[in-house]
Parts: structure tokens; C-alpha cells; sequence
């Protein structure tokens, strides 16, 4: 089963060409080509190349690019506007890209954002129109993204990141794990799936952060592997754990056997996004 890696981002560096909205603790840039060599170094067949909302906001025009560069490697999700009343047009015109497999709602806090808030709902019928799965960031915001999901049930929801707020300098959290019963929860909408993303960043511990293995079993025993996509966040992270790092544990521990680990790595990812990468 090919490595498949449920959430990565790339992008350049800050340029008027090409300006960030706001600058993160990343890396000054991580290109595709940077990115693609990156993945190869740690035996990663493929990404989904999430468009970084932090920094290109709605403008997905760096992804197509790279996706363009590398359309073995790479399959691509962009994030859409609910307060745009013609997002209809927007996602039937990325269905027509090459290598778009999703779109992406932001239902965090930040965002302000109410759950009922009529262009997610727009979003959601949009998404069945065009047959894309949604991705939706609501960590620290579960309650909300939960009543989106239950209010509609045909649409295909990915829950970003477990669902849970995860750290973005090297500080651990004193209870990170805390919204992990409604996590559980959400396990119950079936259709729903959950991105493994970031799972290292809420370790106490240094690498190989054996103590996120206990919260991730019962986790995997909700949703089952066929609905756990393992990712890395990176280059989200990457203040947090380097690439190495958020991909090695997950190959070398033992609390997953051989075809856990082909499903959680790969297999779940592909059959979500039904896009499956082609190396060599």
C-alpha cells in the first residue's frame, strides 16, 4: 500500500508576487520541489497538498501550480469562502481542476463564524453537487462542526487535525487530550472521517512521543482504520516536530500491525480522496 500523507502544505516564500495575508512561525519556504524531497528522503509516496489558508487565504493558484509540477506526487484541496454567495461557481470550477480531490471550510473560533451560519450549509450542498468530500478545521470549535455535519448527513465530512487544537511552538500542552470523549463522539456520524494529522505535536515527551499512543487507540477503536487518515500537518508543524519526525514513529511502532499501518498510512486516505499517488 502506497504512504500516503492526508494534509500537507506548501508554499513560497514571501514575495510581492506572490504575499502572504499573515506570517507564522514556518519555515521562511518549503516549495513543492521542497516538499516532494522531502517525502522522498522518508519513503512518502504521496500527499494531499492542502493550500494554506494562513497565508494564500481563498487563492489556491500555488497549488495548482505545484500540482501541475508534480501530478503523481500530489492531489490538491482548497479552501472556500462561506461568505461568498457564489461559492457554488467557485467549487464547480476547482471540480474542473486536475488533481482537486476536496475543498476546505475553516469553522474555527478565529474564523467567528455561528455553526448555522447559511454559507456553510451552501458549502455542504455544493460539495454533494460535485461530489467532493469537505475537510473542515473545527478544532477547539467540535460542537459546532458537529451540528454542520449532522445537519447534513449526504455530505462527506473529514475532520481535520483529530478534531483537536494542536500547538504551534515547541511548548506541550498541559492537557492535550482533553476534547478527545467528543472526538469519540463524533466517531458516531457516518459521514464522517478523521484526518491523524499532527498527532506528534501533542506528546509530552520528546521523540518518538511514545505517550500519544494510549489517546490514539481509543481513537482508532471509534472510528476504525478505515476512516483514520494518518498525516503530518507539516509544514504547519514543523516549529513543533520536523518531518522525519512526524512520519517515523507512525512506520516503526509496534502498536499497529502491518495492515493497520498499510490503512492508517495510505489506504484510508485513498479511498477518501479516491486519488492514489503514482511514484517512480
Amino acid at each position: 500500500m502506497p504512504i500516503v500523507d492526508s494534509q500537507v502544505h506548501a508554499y513560497e516564500a514571501n514575495s510581492p508576487k506572490r504575499p502572504w495575508h499573515s506570517v507564522p512561525n514556518w519555515p521562511d519556504h518549503v516549495t513543492g520541489d521542497e516538499m516532494v524531497a522531502a517525502m522522498d528522503k522518508v519513503g512518502v509516496d504521496g500527499a494531499i497538498f492542502i493550500s494554506a489558508f494562513s497565508l494564500y487565504q481563498y487563492d489556491a493558484s500555488y497549488a495548482v501550480e505545484v500540482q501541475r509540477a508534480h501530478p503523481n506526487r500530489m492531489a490538491i484541496v482548497k479552501p472556500v469562502n462561506p461568505d461568498d454567495p457564489g461559492v457554488d461557481d467557485v467549487v464547480a470550477e476547482w471540480k474542473k481542476q486536475p488533481g482537486a480531490v476536496g475543498i476546505r471550510i475553516m469553522l474555527t473560533k478565529e474564523a467567528g463564524r455561528a455553526h448555522d451560519h447559511p454559507g456553510l450549509d451552501r458549502i455542504a450542498r455544493s460539495a454533494v453537487r460535485h461530489d467532493f468530500p469537505v475537510n473542515i478545521l473545527c478544532w477547539d470549535n467540535l460542537d459546532a462542526g458537529m451540528k454542520l455535519i449532522d445537519r447534513n448527513p449526504d455530505t462527506r465530512f473529514i475532520i481535520d487535525h483529530l478534531g483537536i487544537l494542536q500547538p504551534r511552538v515547541p511548548t506541550a500542552l498541559t492537557a492535550p487530550w482533553a476534547e478527545l470523549p467528543k472526538v469519540l463522539d463524533l466517531a458516531k456520524r457516518p459521514n464522517a472521517v478523521i484526518k491523524v494529522s499532527g498527532a506528534c505535536t501533542l506528546s509530552r515527551e520528546p521523540h518518538p512521543f511514545n505517550d500519544i499512543w494510549d489517546p490514539l487507540a481509543r481513537v482508532f477503536d471509534a472510528w476504525s482504520f478505515e476512516r483514520c487518515l494518518w498525516g503530518t500537518d507539516w509544514t504547519r508543524a514543523a516549529a513543533v516536530v520536523n518531518y522525519e519526525q512526524a512520519v517515523e514513529p507512525f512506520l516503526r511502532t509496534s502498536r499497529l500491525s502491518d495492515s493497520e499501518r498499510a490503512m492508517l498510512m495510505g489506504g484510508a486516505c485513498i479511498k477518501t480522496y479516491r486519488w492514489s499517488p503514482k511514484k517512480g
